[in-house]
């Protein structure tokens, strides 16, 4: 067989498609961003640009929206990496806008829903035009309707109904000023690809990705971890339970999953068998209606 008779693997194509994502967002816009928040989609997104222009560093700035609320593990696998890659790291914090009154914490004390505003001064403080996020259409409805380019107005919003068409893999960066485009590598990816890519390119992550013994209790059908911004109530039970983390975010409203996966390709194997999509199963920020999701994106959410 020839190289020309050979065809790309499936993880092959992924990369190769989101790789010329990256490098149409580089040539097309002003100032582009990626969020990075050491979760394992934004990992991969960041591994796929370091590959994009190596050996050259990648050539925009990192943001995070800190809610205050973040799994340490997390941060310090954030912060290494940005000094490792020798990357220039904008956080916005949410801590700070409560304490100065431009918001106010919710009653069920998840701060998830808070980020919008933050990272949409963050966007406009920067003079963002692109912004590179690590969503995938396998997630949840309303990011499986969103465009890879995705255009936001001179407010941040995002209407589902405006969407332009991606014939043949053109992408229109085309936008006025004070808008912004929403970019989104991974839109094809489902949560098995991200983990076999990780496998194939021995790409480290957070240990809370893997099986591990934590203080945990049950609400809502999810697993929390017991800790400062999640609490039991009334008769929740706590106890140490062998739990791995699918997705993170703010504590108090990620769930864990009992699992016995301590190797990438332990997880592998129980992502192949699960039929509940890690949002649905371990975010409790996604529950809270029907449309939850999408409402928040049309505020201007990731």
């Amino acid at each position: 067989m020839t190289l020309a008779d050979r065809r790309l693997t499936q993880l092959e194509w992924l990369e190769s498609e989101s790789i010329h994502i990256i490098r149409e967002v580089v040539a097309e816009f002003a100032r582009p961003v990626l969020l990075f928040s050491g979760g394992k989609d934004s990992i991969v997104m960041l591994h796929l640009a370091t590959k994009a222009f190596w050996p050259g560093k990648v050539p925009f700035p990192l943001l995070h929206i800190d809610t205050g609320h973040n799994f340490p593990e997390v941060l310090a696998y954030r912060d290494a990496t940005i000094e490792r890659l020798g990357l220039r790291l904008e956080v916005a914090s949410v801590q700070d806008y409560i304490d100065d009154g431009r918001l106010r914490e919710r009653a069920d004390g998840t701060r998830n829903p808070l980020q919008t505003l933050p990272l949409l001064d963050a966007i406009g403080d920067h003079k963002f035009d692109a912004v590179f996020g690590g969503g995938r259409r396998d997630e949840e409805k309303a990011r499986a309707k969103e465009r890879v380019f995705s255009l936001r107005d001179e407010f941040g919003q995002w209407d589902p109904r405006n969407q332009r068409p991606e014939l043949w893999n053109l992408y229109n960066g085309k936008h006025r000023p004070g808008e912004h485009v929403r970019v989104f590598p991974l839109s094809n990816w489902t949560e098995l690809d991200i983990w076999q890519y990780i496998a194939q390119e021995k790409i480290e992550l957070p240990e809370l990705y893997y099986a591990h013994d934590r203080e945990v209790f049950e609400r809502d059908g999810m697993l929390l971890s017991v800790g400062e911004f999640a609490q039991p109530k009334g008769d929740e039970t706590v106890e140490t339970r062998q739990v791995r983390y699918r997705t993170v975010g703010d504590m108090s409203c990620t769930g864990a999953v009992a699992s016995d996966a301590s190797t990438v390709y332990d997880v592998i194997a129980e992502v192949a068998s699960t039929r509940i999509t890690e949002r649905g199963a371990t975010r409790a920020d996604d529950r809270m209606s029907e449309a939850a999701m999408e409402d928040r994106k049309k505020e201007g959410y990731f």
